[in-house]
């Protein structure tokens, strides 16, 4: 790409220094067909062809896009303007070394050091080796942990694509930034809210009264579902499909379940809950997804200052966002009338905050978009008769650059949140059974209380940190860019009613899947731009690869059970 670029920009000698520079910088991230359209677009040529495709937003980065509005209207001016049409399917990078844009010397240097840190950290946990501890004893737990790191790393690997794929393939990240965003509050969420959830992995899924006295067996098989589910979601992530690691290790422990302790093992109540949400997740998540969207597009694309429109909706967001986390999700009093008087403040703050950012970082542009005027839109304009479903053009020039900044600093916001929220909820997948192998070890009974200690939770938080950093982007490409077309509106639409979404539903007590839910809410947006926006082929994919995790988990954990229980006959 680096010759190509060099040598077909010499007969473009008269684009702008400006532009020539910023595309020489984002070569790695544009498609060779782009390259040429904005080239020849600069220069006043007309005569290589123009293909529809997805445009990435690294071009509209802050510091670009903020810098010169001048050349980030000539860009910016491409993507509102492709709502319809073909578009290009993007291709999954083809390793860590040309996702993140590095030597694969690098690539290899920081995969050696996971796997020494990985295989080394356990010798340092003497809340589980005990140095009186027998050598055998000492043994299975080394390789137990080693079990629990393989599942977390695995779902690090698939199932954070939920709070970074849709701000990557919208542009409000880059891929390294998500990753250390991600890395970050996967592993402060694990560490400082994994206790609660942990226990449910054995409580709400086996019937421990079952396996009384058959501790070896139990034990097998909580490793066993472990290697199972992390089996298949490392299958599911080399080909980039979304998949539930809730429903992948829970699907591992009910067959394991039904084999090896017969139907009165399975809690069938939760397994119900648990395939109704097939359904349900993504059909929640693309409703709420269409009206957020279409609300986005009904408010600020039609108002007459579309940049001040989107300016005054963000803190109004942020503050119902931040109010109903704080009183949902985080309450901070036990008393309603307290709890709520502090939630409203919390959402006052973060309203607060957010206006004073927008305000700096796009206070220059707001005064210019006020001192031209309103920009002229091709469709419905403000004073003829808009219905909720009415198509609407999307604003150019400085309005989409304002547009764009706002969500963009909305959707990392939101994308933050996700990644806390997912770090504390999701780790319990592993950590779960986890926990309750090391207490059995540990001499504890099958059905007792687990405690969780807390180097263990934050060896399941570097466990997801590591398979985010080794495998992540995969499944982020897929969430960000192959179901449909992202911009910083779209990605913040799917990620706002996904959290949503999320939230209460798991207040309520309803089955809901955060992957499913983040699919559907992507598909949403999508749907809402038209049913030729959402790639069919893609669609199908990811629903088939959700049918088969169940199972796929189920038939590993009973062929993995049959070989520790041999195993584990000589040894234990």
């Amino acid at each position: 790409m680096t010759s190509y670029f060099l040598s077909s920009t010499k007969q473009y000698a008269t684009a702008p220094d400006p532009l020539f520079l910023l595309l020489r910088r984002h070569r790695h991230h544009l498609p060779r067909h782009r390259v040429l359209s904005l080239l020849s677009s600069a220069a006043g040529e007309a005569h290589f062809p123009q293909k529809p495709s997805t445009f990435s937003l690294q071009l509209l980065r802050p510091s670009h896009r903020f810098g010169k509005p001048s050349l980030a209207t000539t860009i910016s001016s491409s993507f509102e303007g492709e709502e319809g049409g073909e578009q290009q399917q993007d291709e999954v990078p083809g390793g860590m070394a040309e996702a993140f844009h590095i030597s694969s010397s690098t690539a290899k240097a920081i995969s050696a050091l996971i796997a020494v840190a990985a295989l080394s950290l356990p010798l340092l946990m003497r809340s589980q080796l005990g140095v009186g501890a027998p050598l055998k004893s000492r043994a299975l737990t080394y390789v137990t942990l080693l079990f629990g790191f393989y599942m977390a790393w695995n779902i690090g690997a698939n199932d954070v694509a939920n709070a970074m794929g849709t701000s990557v393939g919208s542009g409000a990240l880059t891929l390294r930034q998500a990753v250390v965003t991600a890395a970050v509050l996967e592993f402060s969420g694990a560490l400082l809210m994994g206790t609660h959830v942990t226990s449910t992995m054995q409580k709400g899924i086996l019937v421990a009264g079952v396996f009384q006295g058959k501790d070896t067996l139990l034990f097998a098989g909580l490793l066993s579902s472990l290697a199972a589910a992390g089996t298949w979601l490392q299958v599911a992530s080399y080909y980039g499909w979304p998949v539930s690691t809730t429903h992948c290790i829970v699907g591992s422990m009910v067959g394991f379940a039904l084999v090896y302790g017969g139907p009165g093992a399975v809690f069938w109540k939760s397994l119900a809950r648990v395939m109704s949400s097939w359904v349900i997740s993504p059909l929640m998540g693309a409703l709420a997804s269409f009206i957020v969207y279409k609300c986005i597009r009904r408010f600020v694309y039609s108002a007459p200052n579309p940049g001040q429109a989107a300016a005054t909706a963000a803190p109004v967001a942020v503050f119902v966002g931040v109010t109903a986390i704080s009183f949902v999700a985080f309450p901070l009093s036990k008393s309603f009338p307290l709890a709520l008087a502090q939630a409203l403040a919390c959402g006052v703050a973060g309203a607060v905050l957010v206006n004073q950012i927008i305000r700096k970082q796009l206070g220059h542009l707001l005064e210019k978009a006020d001192s031209s005027g309103t920009e002229p839109k091709e469709a419905a304009g403000p004073n003829q008769n808009i219905g909720f479903l009415t198509e609407i053009a999307g604003p150019k020039g400085t309005q989409l650059e304002i547009v764009y900044g706002v969500f963009g600093y909305m959707q990392v916001l939101s994308a933050c949140f996700m990644s806390f929220a997912h770090g504390g909820n999701d780790v319990s997948n592993a950590i779960g059974p986890l926990a309750a192998a090391l207490s059995i070890l540990q001499g504890g009974a099958s059905g007792a209380e687990i405690v969780i200690p807390t180097d263990v939770l934050a060896w399941g938080g570097f466990g997801i940190v590591a398979g985010l950093t080794m495998w992540g982007y995969r499944v982020i490409a897929t969430i960000g860019k192959k179901i449909t077309e992202l911009t910083p509106t779209r990605g913040f639409a799917a990620e706002f009613a996904a959290a949503t979404v999320v939230l209460f539903a798991s207040k309520l007590g309803l089955p809901i899947s955060a992957t499913h839910t983040l699919v559907g809410a992507v598909m949403g947006v999508g749907f809402a731009r038209g049913l030729n926006s959402v790639r069919a082929e893609t669609v199908r994919e990811i629903v088939a690869s959700w049918a088969v995790t169940i199972p796929a988990g189920a038939f590993f954990a009973v062929i993995y059970t049959w070989i520790l229980t041999k195993l584990l006959s000589y040894v234990y």
